[in-house]
């Protein structure tokens, strides 16, 4: 069993170093510029519209990932946002299984009945962890550009809380 846990202060630098990492690596984010600690802070464990961030912990204790959370103006007030980041080196089998059933467990009995998760066309990684959690596809954005200017389609899916999972 890997333990999960809400995410604390000390959790700050090892998880923003796994995100950065990620981005760095390229093509399984939307985010393209890497994170301070401060700003990492203020988005994951400060943020406005922060619901929960838990942590998986190795059998060292370390972060081996982490999911967040959160609200967001464009979806209806029953359904969060989901982000998740796991460690990929080394990764820990089952991080994102077991994130997802604390992350679920919270969203229920905080009233979500819905969670939504926006993930580009070009992360394969994520767009099979999704399908494996569960989550089905409702919306795609096409030809959102990165930085560079190159389009990405960004593939929305949609859990229903209601439901059971695979989980």
């Amino acid at each position: 069993m890997i333990p999960v846990r809400p995410m604390m202060r000390e959790d700050v630098s090892a998880a923003c170093r796994i995100l950065n990492d990620i981005i760095a690596a390229g093509g399984t984010t939307a985010f393209e510029i890497p994170f301070s600690e401060v700003l990492f802070a203020q988005s994951y464990l400060e943020g406005s519209d922060l619901v929960c961030c838990h942590v998986a912990l190795d059998d060292t204790g370390e972060v081996a990932g982490f999911q967040w959370l959160g609200v967001h103006e464009a979806l209806p007030e029953d359904c969060a946002d989901i982000a998740t980041f796991t460690r990929r080196n080394p990764v820990l089998r089952g991080a994102g299984r077991a994130l997802f059933a604390e992350t679920t467990t919270r969203a229920k009995a905080l009233g979500f009945n819905t969670l939504n998760a926006t993930i580009r066309a070009d992360n394969v990684l994520g767009l099979s962890y999704y399908d494996k959690m569960g989550f089905v596809d409702y919306s795609v954005r096409y030809g959102v550009k990165l930085r560079d200017g190159t389009p990405v389609n960004r593939i929305s899916k949609r859990f229903d809380l209601r439901k059971e999972g695979p989980c």
